[in-house]
């Protein structure tokens, strides 16, 4: 077994270096340069950059056709104007711009370009900057497995010209870019290479680089304990499981306890002896995506600097059905030392969580979000335009990250948490049952988690958003790194 690991370690040595446009803020465009310019009015295009006839071509076809982008080629450079689209609903308004910046990367890698100046007539710094996020996001690719090279993209860098954008924001949107292609390249990772171990290796890396303190626990220090959540999904597997704790503490927190994030780290999920059906195995190697979305928006947390006491929990293993495996009618004694009787094995997440959530009460959390891509219930619900939430004790909290969702277009959709529902995971032989009825798949899902906590919690049901199987604008194809922008977001807000 040990010789098997060295052999995929030797077989595929590293994460994909991210392929990230450097985004810089300048004073003025040099000479030659790609210029796009983002207007909402004709009059707002700096003079002598267009022609009289150029100008007179555009408003005829704004008036005409409602065209809202052009392009001039100038034989070495291009110039672009961009009209942005102007709804009532400020949230509306900056997600267009990031789709109208990445349909503009697209064009820039079909011509080859390598730079971009974004330049904001209006000098809205929440426009440019969402115009150079979708730009940057779009950019991304995952090529580390393409023998037969795919077209790599050639924008390099993206330079900000607004006077009211500062240099700190133009450094943390491209501190979250890169945080977000690091999630994106952990949850596209295979299974041949992404086990439990590495993905605690990866993690460990990218956390070292930016100050962040780690420890990762090895399978002896969760069996002292007694994780039984963790253990007994690790069962089936030949790869030992993790758990990779991160702390970012800074000089001046504004917290006096921590924000606590738990993500869930199942590296690959076959549902166990409970073995997934026809093509539910699929992608299953997103079941991490959880556990990713909180390695990478603690780092760009960290990179930022933004001085908020956060800390991470990502509990990691497969799910496979081994001759050891667990299987329906086991009882594991979790690590809150509570009793789970095993319905399915597929319903191995929640098992994890479990675990991860009953720990984190020793930090004596502020607040606990746990990001997992738990149930299909949830995709099934709101399919993959947001994530499903639920909270204990946590209503104002979960405001505020509705807010973030908004402002990032990570959307969130309130479930209940009634009592009702706790009554389906009541077991005969055991406190728990890991599975309640099909009806509120979902919630039951987060009514078990919250028995693992007496802190203001949300759980977050990510397995809409977190792979896409087709290109969604910026969010691209593959994962997505969901769950990223959105902490960060609410932790800037802090």
């Amino acid at each position: 077994m040990v010789f098997l690991y060295l052999c995929k370690l030797k077989q595929y040595p590293k994460v994909q270096k991210n392929m990230q446009a450097d985004i810089k803020k300048i004073a003025r465009p040099g000479k030659d340069q790609n210029i796009a310019f983002l207007v909402k009015d004709v009059s707002e295009i700096h003079e002598g950059y267009l022609s009289p006839g150029e100008i007179q071509f555009i408003t005829g076809k704004r008036k005409k056709d409602k065209q809202d982008f052009f392009s001039f080629n100038r034989l070495g450079y291009w110039i672009f104007v961009q009209f942005l689209k102007s709804p009532e609903e400020v949230t509306n308004r900056i997600e267009n711009c990031r789709k109208a910046g990445d349909s503009l990367g697209f064009f820039l890698n079909e011509q080859k370009a390598v730079q971009i100046v974004i330049l904001d007539s209006g000098n809205d710094p929440a426009e440019i900057l969402a115009y150079a996020e979708g730009l940057a996001l779009g950019n991304y690719q995952f090529l580390k497995y393409k023998t037969i090279q795919k077209k790599k993209n050639t924008l390099g860098k993206i330079s900000i010209c607004c006077k009211k954008v500062s240099e700190k924001e133009a450094n943390q949107l491209s501190a979250l870019v890169e945080a977000v292609f690091h999630c994106r390249n952990l949850v596209n990772e295979p299974n041949t290479f992404m086990t439990a171990v590495v993905f605690s290796k990866e993690v460990e890396k990218l956390a070292k680089s930016v100050g962040i303190k780690v420890e990762v626990m090895n399978k002896e220090k969760i069996k002292s304990l007694r994780m039984g959540g963790l253990l007994g999904v690790n069962k089936g597997s030949h790869e030992p499981p993790t758990f990779t704790i991160l702390e970012w503490l800074p000089d001046s927190p504004v917290n006096k306890k921590p924000y606590v994030f738990v993500g869930k780290g199942v590296v690959f999920d076959t549902g166990g002896m409970n073995l997934k059906p026809g093509d539910f195995m699929n992608n299953m190697k997103v079941d991490m995506a959880g556990a990713a979305a909180v390695a990478s928006a603690i780092y760009a947390i960290a990179k930022s600097g933004l001085q908020v006491h956060v800390i991470g929990l990502m509990p990691a293993t497969d799910n496979r059905p081994g001759p050891q495996a667990i299987v329906s009618g086991d009882i594991l004694r979790m690590h809150n030392g509570m009793t789970v009787e095993v319905i399915n094995t597929d319903g191995e997440g929640r098992l994890i969580l479990a675990d991860a959530l009953s720990y984190a009460k020793k930090y004596d959390p502020e607040l606990v979000i746990d990001l997992a891509t738990l149930t299909g219930a949830a995709s099934r619900a709101i399919g993959k335009f947001g994530m499903v939430a639920m909270q204990s004790k946590a209503k104002k909290e979960l405001e505020l990250l509705k807010s973030a969702g908004w402002n990032t277009y990570e959307r969130i959709v309130e479930f209940p948490n009634w009592d009702e529902y706790g009554e389906g995971i009541k077991s005969e032989i055991a406190d728990l049952k890991n599975l309640g009825p099909a009806d509120g798949g979902a919630i039951t899902a987060g009514k078990f988690l919250e028995k693992f906590t007496d802190y203001p919690y949300i759980h977050l049901d990510i397995a809409g958003p977190a792979l896409l199987e087709k290109r969604d604008s910026y969010r691209g194809s593959g994962g997505t790194g969901v769950g990223v922008r959105l902490l960060f977001n609410f932790v800037k807000n802090l």
